[in-house]
């Protein structure tokens, strides 16, 4: 897919505290929306998802995040509040007006942490599998588990597809377009450790007072098949309890990766949300 897109897009470059920050600019003119992939991830993810929302009436630009494809590959800085910063410094440089923050995982507690933050600045939110979440001290072992067992370099993109897929093919078609072509096959464009380090935070605590200080409409979307997604129930009500004005949608057959396994229905979504809410608080 990004092959097929590059063509539509134009990447903007910012950067703030010596960190090159990377966006794809797909243009449009409307409302302002930034959109922020998930740890491991790249810009490159949400291309049908911008592709769509431009085409429907939205200013969309797409962000690297640090560490992640072609942004700052090892900033010395990976903390919670460097990855806020950094929404800033997009917002300001590029010269958006109280964008729509659209984020899968950890891009969608970026956007959270944001949108907290700094009330004035997001039109509206939404969280694609993303929450406040809650100390969970083994999730980095984990995760950094995980990466090392990529056998890398895969050989083919056919290869990356299947396993990086789960036996989802979208799934993995989207992580293999992350991916760096070498001459000895395909790498990932971020460093483990750097993942790893990123997540010192979301394993040691929870973010609930940040939660309850949204006050810009919410969408939370949520994988809800037999993989499911990473946002519990017990998570989730206490999420719409909080903030019982959020809209929450579970997209059946989908897991963590709802933007890639199902595209259409979450463009659906955000721009059914936006329609619903964006006129009545972009000028608030």
């Amino acid at each position: 897919m990004t092959d097929s897109l590059s063509s539509r897009w134009t990447e903007r470059v910012v950067v703030r505290d010596g960190a090159r920050l990377s966006c794809r600019d797909w243009g449009g003119s409307g409302p302002d929306v930034l959109l922020l992939h998930g740890l491991a991830g790249h810009a490159g993810e949400w291309d049908a998802t911008a592709l769509a929302l431009r085409d429907a009436g939205y200013r969309v630009l797409a962000l690297d995040q640090r560490g992640h494809g072609s942004s700052e590959r090892r900033p010395a800085d990976v903390s919670r509040a460097a990855y806020v910063a950094d929404v800033l410094a997009v917002v300001r440089e590029l010269g958006l007006h109280r964008p729509v923050l659209v984020g899968q995982s950890l891009g969608g507690h970026t956007a959270l942490l944001t949108a907290a933050a700094h009330p004035g600045l997001p039109a509206a939110l939404v969280l694609v599998e993303a929450g406040p979440g809650g100390s969970n001290p083994g999730l980095q072992a984990a995760i950094g588990d995980w990466f090392a067992a990529w056998p890398v370099p895969f050989p083919s993109r056919e290869a990356a597809v299947a396993y990086l897929g789960g036996g989802k093919r979208p799934v993995g078609e989207g992580w293999a377009d992350g991916l760096d072509a070498r001459g000895d096959g395909l790498w990932p464009r971020f460093d483990a450790d750097v993942m790893v380090r990123a997540l010192d935070e979301n394993a040691t605590r929870a973010f609930w007072d940040e939660w309850a200080a949204i006050v810009c409409p919410t969408l939370a979307v949520l994988g809800q098949g037999e993989q499911g997604g990473i946002i519990g129930d017990e998570e989730y009500a206490e999420m719409a309890r909080l903030r019982p004005g959020l809209y929450g949608v579970g997209v059946p057959g989908t897991g963590h990766d709802v933007h890639l396994e199902r595209p259409d229905v979450l463009h659906a979504l955000v721009t059914g949300f936006l329609g619903s809410c964006l006129g009545a608080h972009s000028n608030s």
